[in-house]
């Protein structure tokens, strides 16, 4: 699993609380990247109205430290690691494919650069064979440039009061 902009630890947590319920064999392995760490305080207050996932929290999110670098914290056979760094720069120099990959959730108008087409051409590079993304923005030019990246991308329905988000699977070589 890789991840675009960790900010609160939501999607780690929903992922965690997921992969937990459907007692699935083998390892988690987690990986974020986030230029600007949240401060533990701050996490945990907007974390407040998910109290269901506070007990999952703790001991995962307590351990981060907010300084530049790789970071892991490891559970049984869970493992998060949390690179502290530009996306734009530390991805490429990652040697890890990941199956399925959270996108930052932010508009483009907001964090151009979470949307760059090399960014999202690295993720892609980064992507095991049929391995999927997602991200809460529906803004063309994301699709377009998943799409110019090798993803098979797609428009569907939102959470919430979102409309729309974007959905992409890497198809497998033939």
């Amino acid at each position: 699993m890789g991840e675009l902009g960790f900010g609160t630890g939501l999607n780690f947590l929903v992922t965690l609380e997921a992969w937990q319920a459907a007692a699935c064999p083998g390892r988690l392995r987690y990986l974020s990247l986030e230029r600007y760490p949240m401060e533990p305080t701050d996490r945990a207050r907007a974390l407040a109205p998910y109290p269901a996932l506070a007990a999952l929290a703790g001991p995962w999110l307590g351990a981060l430290p907010a300084t530049t670098g790789r970071h892991t914290v490891r559970h049984g056979a869970v493992s998060l690691v949390l690179v502290v760094a530009d996306a734009r720069e530390a991805l490429p120099t990652l040697g890890t494919r990941a199956d399925a990959w959270y996108l930052d959730g932010f508009a483009p108008a907001r964090n151009p650069e979470m949307s760059e087409p090399a960014l999202l051409a690295a993720v892609a590079r980064h992507t095991a064979p049929g391995g999927t993304c997602a991200t809460f923005t529906a803004a063309g030019q994301v699709r377009r440039d998943l799409a110019a990246a090798g993803f098979v991308v797609q428009r569907v329905p939102g959470y919430g009061a979102k409309r729309h988000m974007t959905r992409g699977t890497l198809p497998a070589p033939r």
